[in-house]
């Protein structure tokens, strides 16, 4: 892969990584981690235009304090008495009555064919938008890590359940999210 290529995969890997952590609870960790500033350099060295958007994200978070953050965060992704945009893809790709059906259980069969393991001690469902992101973090990794080895087998592996992940599961949600 042209070192441009590559620069481009590993950038695509970075923001998956950092836009997962935006969908968690904010807290002080993200000032201090310069998460919107990583952000912003990952989608530079992919397109201009999604670095000013990036720019503009981090602009708008830190113009806000925590508790505000917290309150927004809140109304949106908690309640009450319901959310405005539930951050499960069970809610989007079902009925939305349930919080755990099929398309789940399908993810999960996904997650352990990839060997990604969810910790038992998260309170969230793993179909959560955050953990979705992570699993493409670790899929589009994983795939640039077979690039960068030459193994045509793993990368056609890790092109099939990339694949069948955006197609199944986030890539069917996530724009009405």
């Amino acid at each position: 892969m042209p070192d441009s290529e590559a620069d481009k995969a590993s950038a695509r890997e970075d923001l998956c990584r950092l836009l997962s952590a935006c969908y968690y609870e904010p807290d002080a960790a993200f000032a201090e981690e310069r998460l919107f500033d990583s952000m912003h350099a990952a989608a530079a060295r992919i397109d201009p235009e999604m670095a000013e958007s990036a720019r503009r994200l981090g602009e708008a978070f830190t113009a806000q304090d925590l508790e505000t953050l917290l309150v927004d965060y809140t109304r949106l992704f908690l309640g009450p008495p319901t959310p405005l945009a539930g951050p499960y893809g069970s809610l989007w790709l079902g009925d939305g009555s349930r919080m755990v059906d099929e398309s789940t259980l399908a993810l999960e069969e996904l997650y352990r064919e990839a060997g990604f393991e969810v910790d038992e001690d998260l309170s969230e469902p793993p179909d959560h938008i955050a953990l979705e992101l992570e699993f493409l973090y670790l899929l589009t990794f994983k795939r640039n890590e077979a690039r960068r080895g030459g193994d045509d087998v793993a990368i056609a592996g890790w092109d099939q359940l990339h694949d069948s992940f955006l197609r199944g599961h986030l890539g069917a949600w996530i724009a009405p999210f």
